[in-house]
């Protein structure tokens, strides 16, 4: 064997040994379960918690995995989910708060119709700062990576537009959370409450005649085969919201080493709460084109048109801050704090 020959052998063994190290080395040490209840192909996973799980992974330096389950694929219903991570059952959720009515008292306040308007970055900032003066409370036995809400609930309707509460008295419409159902009771219309997946069934087989839901789902539920119409008031502006939460078992929290939680922090910046505003705002663009070029129709109020709707609703918020103050909340306070500061995050027009 001649030098050069020896010193190739030499540099494929050495190779050869080394390999298992590197293998050890990008193996990620900490392997994570998310659940939620959309599917793999909803912007929810494509846009924000794929995105999300990557970003964690680089900030560890490869050392953290995040696996997404979709569809509630690790079993039970949508309204489970909070309790699947405050059991450990699971390690992470996606979830909308309102799937288990109440037990989200503070942040609701971000669900309000007139609290919650048009601009979902500005809404999501608003909970960053709020949420350990104010929102943390809720969240016993979870840690908190991140909350937002989405581009806000609209009318979808099977068959009848919209243009005042009149049109709505005695309609069927889906609702997410109890403060759309004070909505809908508000405007003359009766709530039927259920998971997002169920819709269009319902929608087909005419158990609702319409949904209080944002565009942003027409696409991954074909909502806009089941629809003619879609109504938002004026500049957007919506009547509520919901919110949803990104959150770890506090216990697999506890036992995380520092730079792994450091991590997770810096993927959850406030400046990705933000992100995530515009993400589901660009998804509701993208959804309601879906419709109109279906043929839907896509109804936006005028601003008198707008105006009476608002009128309407303001009871819901005065039944939020009565219901929360019997909790021992400041109703009030929250609804004060929650505008200024939706208002101060506003991006200049």
């Amino acid at each position: 064997m001649n030098r050069r020959e020896m010193i190739g052998t030499m540099a494929a063994a050495a190779s050869t040994l080394a390999m298992p190290g590197i293998a050890r080395a990008q193996a990620p040490e900490f392997t994570f379960r998310l659940h939620h209840f959309l599917g793999q192909q909803a912007p929810a996973q494509t846009k924000m918690l794929e995105p999300w799980a990557a970003s964690v992974a680089e900030k560890s330096g490869g050392r953290v995995k995040i696996e997404i389950f979709p569809a509630m694929t690790l079993g039970g219903r949508p309204p489970e989910l909070v309790q699947q991570a405050r059991d450990g059952i699971v390690d992470l959720i996606w979830t909308a708060n309102g799937y288990t009515a109440g037990l989200f008292p503070r942040t609701e306040v971000m669900e309000l119709p007139t609290v919650y308007k048009n601009d979902p970055a500005a809404t999501n900032l608003a909970m960053y700062d709020m949420f350990e003066t104010d929102l943390k409370p809720d969240y016993l036995g979870l840690e908190v990576m991140f909350l937002h809400v989405h581009a806000g609930q609209a009318f979808q309707m099977r068959d009848s537009d919209v243009h005042s509460p009149a049109d709505l008295v005695g309609k069927k419409l889906r609702i997410p959370t109890r403060t759309g159902a004070w909505v809908i009771e508000a405007l003359g219309a009766s709530p039927i409450a259920m998971p997002v997946p169920e819709l269009p069934p319902a929608l087909q087989k005419g158990v609702v005649d319409g949904a209080l839901i944002p565009w942003e789902i027409i696409p991954p539920l074909k909502i806009q085969q089941q629809t003619k119409y879609q109504i938002e008031g004026y500049q957007k502006e919506r009547f509520g919201n919901t919110t949803f939460q990104v959150s770890m078992n506090a216990a697999r929290w506890a036992g995380l080493p520092d730079d792994i939680k450091q991590a997770f922090r810096e993927a959850s910046s406030r400046e990705w709460w933000a992100e995530v505003g515009a993400i589901w705002r660009a998804s509701d663009e993208f959804g309601i084109k879906v419709a109109t070029d279906a043929g839907n129709t896509h109804t936006v109020l005028s601003e008198p048109e707008t105006a009476v709707f608002r009128d309407a609703m303001t009871p819901v918020v005065e039944k939020w801050v009565e219901e929360v103050n019997g909790q021992g909340l400041d109703g009030a306070g929250l609804v004060e704090r929650a505008r200024s500061l939706i208002a101060s995050n506003a991006t200049p027009t």
